[in-house]
């Protein structure tokens, strides 16, 4: 179970990357240009916000089963872990991390829907989705995606 979990979490990742990239440009493309909100803009966002959130779940069942996440820190103690550049990524930095992606999507989105000017809708979209785009990429274990 746990292998075919982790599949899915690392296949996830590429489409949860690709979508986040795109709604951040889009926004900030939007945003730049002046151009009107439409409802594809909104699809667009929408979309992010859903595989992020799908990606968090599949990523919190790993964080239970794995032998890098909780059980490190059960079996290891919390220094163990804190010491182990390894054991910090996947126990500590990569899930906090994640929270703090989706919190921000999750932000981006709820007041851009707040907003009736389409101008200030991409600007939260772009403020928040970008925040959160830089956050992802900073924690994703790209050694294992290359491997």
């Amino acid at each position: 179970m746990y292998q075919t979990v982790q599949i899915l979490h690392s296949y996830w990742a590429y489409l949860v990357v690709l979508v986040v990239l795109i709604a951040t440009l889009n926004s900030l493309a939007g945003y730049f240009t002046k151009r009107e909100y439409a409802p594809k803009d909104f699809r667009i966002a929408l979309f992010a916000l859903i595989v992020t959130h799908i990606q968090f779940l599949i990523g919190l069942v790993i964080y239970f089963i794995s032998p890098l996440g909780l059980q490190n820190i059960t079996n290891n103690g919390m220094s163990e872990v804190m010491g182990n550049s390894l054991f910090r990524l996947y126990a500590v930095e990569h899930p906090l991390v994640m929270l703090l992606t989706v919190v921000f999507i999750t932000i981006g989105y709820s007041k851009h829907k707040k907003k009736l000017v389409s101008n200030t809708k991409f600007k939260a979209l772009a403020i928040f989705y970008t925040i959160a785009l830089i956050l992802m990429l900073s924690r994703i274990p790209w050694n294992q995606w290359f491997d």
